[in-house]
């Protein structure tokens, strides 16, 4: 087995360091151009390398998806889809991750998140030393609600086998880093904490311009959750809270798109509440909607670091949120920026929302914190983790001739391939 990122001398609180290394080359796994927040965080990352000097191929699986118009101008990386490959994007990403490393020698992988750790296992099942580092950013909470009973045994067996085969780790946030440590039975020094990158500082500066300010003086409490329409994110369960708890001036906005929201319609008229309920679908301006809200609510089962939290924290929001992950009391200040409730209880979140309303926290506690989640700061972690991940494989490639997979050549130390 390949030495690791353990053999390393990390800093004691686990922060990747931020010296600049020379110019790499870096790949980048995405499936395609939607709106989920690992997708965009990590096409944001790759923009700001690339112009920082540094050599970025994003390996796409589709060239299409909601975003698409906003995408960067970036070196994308496809390969024809013999047939429609939504249905099965992880296998497909399998392929084409291997069909690029056959051919180019990256100097690191970066693993944008949870999503993306298959294809990046199967590299280095068949490629071996062959396949360059992989940097794994941890994107939700490995505890798990939905992977119990007879899951239970094969997600943890998953969950080793990364720990085993994938060289280093990033919590989003520092309450993560033990997990994330245990659930992958690795050493605690094998993950670094690198806060994600909710936000650029310009984009920080703008929404702090926010705080305390409303578009109009209308009457009731306007409450604000964001997010894809799918299952993880528990939309029904805000909505239940909604109806148990809103005054007939209270209006919630839901702003996402997803394969949920025929269901969450029905439930909001079957609850009485659709004329107070609006889901205006993928928002990519969300200024209006942070001016306009009293509350960000978060309803999710399980959750990392939620980018929206941070946004409306920069906004001077309060927050009300199920306690979905290991950071979820630290992002709510312990009670100073929000109010928790536990996952599934529609009561208690409720409650929640009736308390984040009356807080009032100092504005500036929230912008300084919030301003730890900023692109710039977090960019140069990352390469200062790539560069350690690449001096640790340095030595094992060393004077050393690895056969290449087919694709030619000799596989020997971080030479690089073009096709």
């Amino acid at each position: 087995m390949r030495s690791s990122l353990a053999d390393k001398r990390w800093h004691s609180a686990g922060i990747g360091s931020p010296r600049r290394p020379q110019d790499m080359r870096i790949a980048i796994p995405i499936h395609a151009f939607e709106p989920g927040g690992v997708e965009r965080v990590g096409l944001r990352l790759a923009e700001r390398w690339q112009e920082e000097g540094h050599d970025v191929a994003v390996v796409l699986g589709r060239d299409r998806g909601t975003c698409r118009e906003d995408r960067p101008a970036l070196d994308y990386r496809t390969f024809r889809e013999p047939i429609p490959t939504a249905g099965w994007e992880t296998i497909w990403m399998m392929l084409c991750l291997l069909r690029f490393l056959m051919r180019e020698r990256p100097d690191v992988i970066f693993c944008p998140g949870l999503t993306y750790t298959a294809p990046c296992v199967v590299a280095r099942l068949l490629l071996g030393q062959c396949c360059p580092p992989v940097v794994v950013k941890v994107s939700n909470d490995l505890d798990r609600p939905d992977m119990s009973g007879p899951l239970a045994a094969p997600y943890r067996a998953w969950l080793s086998l990364q720990g085993r085969l994938l060289d280093h780790f990033v919590a989003i946030g520092a309450p993560m880093r033990e997990p994330v440590a245990s659930a992958l039975q690795i050493k605690a020094d094998r993950v670094s904490v690198i806060p994600d990158p909710a936000l650029s500082q310009a984009e920080c500066a703008g929404l702090a311009k926010l705080a305390g300010r409303k578009a109009n003086d209308r009457a009731g409490r306007s409450f604000l959750a964001v997010g894809r329409l799918v299952p993880q994110k528990n939309f029904a369960l805000l909505l239940r809270a909604f109806a148990a708890m809103a005054s007939p001036g209270d209006r919630l906005a839901i702003a996402g798109e997803g394969p949920c929201r025929a269901a969450l319609e029905r439930e909001a008229g079957r609850l009485g509440i659709a004329a107070q309920l609006t889901m205006p679908g993928h928002v990519h301006d969300m200024t209006a909607l942070y001016r306009d809200a009293d509350v960000l609510v978060l309803s999710s089962d399980y959750e990392g670091v939620p980018a929206v939290v941070i946004e409306a924290l920069a906004a001077g929001l309060p927050i009300a949120a199920t306690d979905c992950c290991a950071s979820m009391a630290w992002l709510a200040g312990d009670g100073a920026f929000g109010r928790l409730a536990p996952r599934g209880d529609a009561a208690a979140l409720a409650r929640a929302m009736v308390e984040a309303s009356k807080l009032d926290p100092p504005q500036e506690d929230r912008r300084c914190f919030a301003a730890d989640f900023t692109l710039e700061r977090a960019s140069q972690h990352y390469l200062g983790l790539f560069a350690e991940a690449c001096e640790a494989q340095a030595p094992e490639k060393s004077g050393e001739q690895v056969r290449e997979p087919r694709g030619g050549g000799v596989c020997q130390g971080n030479h690089h391939h073009k096709a």
